[in-house]
């Protein structure tokens, strides 16, 4: 075999062998949870009318897809609701079970960033913690 030749494939498999294994790295981190739309949101809450004004008081982190995860305390059930309402916050609907007091202590409700792919914002001011506890069953509650 000519110089040339033995040089191309020297360089050839050093190339496979240095290369080959990145390429092997590269393709492992396309793992499946790639294959879903991002659901990734961050809830906060407070007590005044809008969000401009008052003072988060607690922030948790929702993560849907592949599998709930995240800071909510109910992830799981938290996802489930929202797959069932589209994402649509205002579709969640009150629980019968609950009987809350007139008392208007305002608590504002911030939900940003993304379910299944789309951009999400969201602001509710609830007349108190437990009308703000009773919509859904567990989206809220955190």
């Amino acid at each position: 075999m000519p110089n040339t030749a033995r040089w191309a494939a020297t360089i050839t498999l050093t190339a496979t062998a240095v290369c080959g294994p990145l390429a092997g790295t590269a393709l492992a981190t396309l793992s499946p949870t790639a294959l879903y739309a991002p659901s990734s949101l961050v809830f906060t809450t407070g007590h005044g009318e809008i969000a401009a004004e008052a003072t988060p008081e607690r922030a948790v982190t929702l993560n849907c897809a592949p599998t709930a995860s995240g800071t909510h305390p109910a992830a799981f059930l938290a996802c489930a609701e929202l797959r069932a309402s589209g994402g649509d916050f205002n579709a969640l609907t009150t629980r019968s079970d609950v009987l809350c007091t007139r008392e208007y202590d305002p608590v504002v409700v911030t939900v940003d960033g993304v379910w299944q792919g789309r951009r999400i914002s969201y602001e509710r001011t609830f007349s108190n913690e437990c009308v703000k506890n009773s919509y859904g069953t567990t989206v809220f509650t955190y």
